[in-house]
């Protein structure tokens, strides 16, 4: 390897023609996302009024948060609500299993991953979307939901529930119902934001911790968003990201 003047290693050519070799495939890549965003927007416009439930894949069957969700699930149905998920296991087949017991709309948002991720047998057959690219996937999760229920999850779950709450403050959109559901669960979380961003560095308003709910039982969740829309003319359409 050679150095410059400033013995700064200089960077190998072939590395540097990798590099422009890989500028030009991904000057392609726009193509795939344009089609992505097209086929989730065609399918996904006449889906009426929904709500985006996130939650961890490995959530077991057994476990009382699966069982919680698919109750939420059911009852936001026969509230007339449907239900979107990322389309996989855990949280989200208990979301699209609920739904899909109560006869209502079931959506799956699904990701390629290497590992976790595969649909779940509860997903309307037309409503079943493949994602390759995740902010593609997230935009299709908050332009067609018109509320949020966070359960206990992972990494991923984090990103989902940040990206709503930050869409939220900086009012990109309009406030909408935002739950995170288990106290248990969220008291730490929500603890170190009181405590760190707030109290302490001062890097929200104190009218952040406003813009969600925090609750353990799924008649909580429906009533939270009955009652937020209960104007009736106050639905939320569907939002330009």
């Amino acid at each position: 390897m050679s150095e410059n003047n400033n013995n700064v290693p200089a960077v190998p050519h072939h590395q540097m023609k990798q590099w422009a070799e890989l500028k030009g495939e991904n000057s392609w890549t726009m193509f795939k996302v344009v089609s992505e965003f097209v086929d989730g927007f065609e399918r996904l416009n006449k889906i009426g009024p929904c709500v985006s439930i996130f939650g961890s894949a490995r959530t077991k069957a057994n476990n009382p948060y699966y069982l919680a969700a698919m109750e939420i699930a059911k009852q936001l149905t026969e509230a007339g609500w449907g239900v979107i998920t990322g389309g996989g296991p855990g949280i989200m087949e208990a979301g699209n299993k609920g739904a899909h017991m109560a006869g209502g709309v079931s959506v799956g948002l699904n990701i390629h991953l290497p590992f976790e991720q595969n649909h779940n047998p509860y997903i309307d057959n037309d409503k079943n979307l493949e994602h390759r690219y995740f902010f593609v996937r997230k935009v299709m999760f908050v332009k067609y939901a018109q509320g949020f229920v966070v359960m206990p999850g992972g990494f991923g779950t984090l990103d989902e529930i940040f990206e709503v709450l930050t869409l939220v403050q900086t009012k990109r959109i309009e406030r909408v119902p935002i739950i995170l559901f288990g106290s248990s669960y969220w008291e730490g979380l929500v603890a170190w934001i009181k405590a760190a961003m707030l109290e302490k560095e001062n890097n929200i308003n104190p009218g952040d911790l406003n813009l969600f709910w925090v609750v353990d039982e799924p008649e909580e969740v429906v009533k939270i968003i009955t009652e937020f829309y209960k104007e009736g003319d106050k639905v939320r359409p569907n939002i330009d990201l």
